[in-house]
């Protein structure tokens, strides 16, 4: 009878945030709502070494803030929400640290594209963003499945950084663009057509200067899944970018609230949205400016 009492309890605490959140959003939604709203998860550890939790503990509560955080965007009308998972310099950590990371990211893969989860709820399609040759082949898998499974959601977007850095991001598409314009120029030697791409002599002198362009690189990004984030979030108060987005964020509003990921909450990402409200006119301009 008690459990049956605290869980009514739990019910309707947990229906009167969702009243009271609609009634924030409604408000909210008089200004500009961000499209895109991208995280960097920082603060894991630091959590649980503050908590005096046993190791990866910090990261099980992280998971709960991120579902947190997609609940609250999704409910508020962003359709984007990109999160840093995994860096690649992060594989250069302990290899137990890296594994147990691993093997929680698996649980948490398949957990995601449960029938009950949030992504069927709100309709969202997930992304895996990174090198993913560079997963286990478990993860790969996992990953490559609930890509799967969500591909015919159409209303939101979550894209999963993990084995990526910016720096990767950009190698890997300057490579692509350059794998494609040889293809493109090794079918027109193939038809015996003379496009002033064949005479290879012709790149010495600069002809091959616009061959390719920025809208080729872009086209092969990573990230080419989204448009540019219009908030970038970092918790525990860092304002370094970490090689995330590099490419992507030179116009988006950027928070960097004090409290480790596993404790961020609906206020902080309110605050976010405000600020970036308040700022709105100004990053337009800019970005009108290029």
């Amino acid at each position: 009878m008690e459990k049956r009492s605290g869980s009514g309890g739990s019910q309707i605490f947990e229906n009167l945030g969702t009243i009271l959140r609609k009634c924030i959003f409604s408000v909210l939604s008089v200004g500009p709502i961000p499209n895109h709203i991208a995280f960097i998860m920082d603060g894991n550890r630091r959590f649980a070494k503050k908590q005096n939790l046993i190791e990866g503990a910090g990261h099980k509560v992280g998971y709960l803030a991120l579902m947190s955080m997609l609940r609250y965007s999704y409910e508020l009308g962003v359709k984007y929400v990109t999160i840093y998972a995994f860096s690649i310099e992060n594989f250069k950590r302990r290899p137990e640290e890296v594994q147990s990371v691993m093997d929680l990211m698996q649980e948490k893969i398949e957990q995601l594209i449960n029938e009950e989860s949030i992504l069927n709820h709100f309709g969202v399609r997930v992304y895996f963003i990174g090198n993913l040759k560079l997963l286990s082949a478990p993860v790969r898998l996992a990953a490559e499945r609930a890509m799967l499974v969500t591909a015919c959601n159409s209303k939101a977007v979550l894209s999963i950084c993990v084995a990526y850095t910016s720096t990767n991001e950009i190698m890997h598409a300057v490579e692509e663009s350059c794998v494609k314009k040889w293809d493109e120029i090794r079918e027109l030697n193939a038809s015996g057509v003379d496009c002033g791409l064949t005479k290879l002599e012709g790149y010495e002198k600069g002809e091959a200067q616009d061959l390719i362009n920025l809208t080729d690189i872009e086209k092969h990004l990573y990230m080419a899944v989204a448009p540019d984030p219009d908030i970038l979030i970092r918790t525990s108060g860092e304002t370094r970018l970490s090689n995330f987005l590099l490419w992507q964020s030179q116009y988006c509003y950027l928070y960097s609230p004090s409290v480790l990921w596993p404790e961020i909450g609906f206020w902080h990402l309110l605050w976010a949205v405000l600020n970036f409200q308040r700022n709105h006119f100004y990053l337009e301009k800019k970005k009108k400016q290029l």
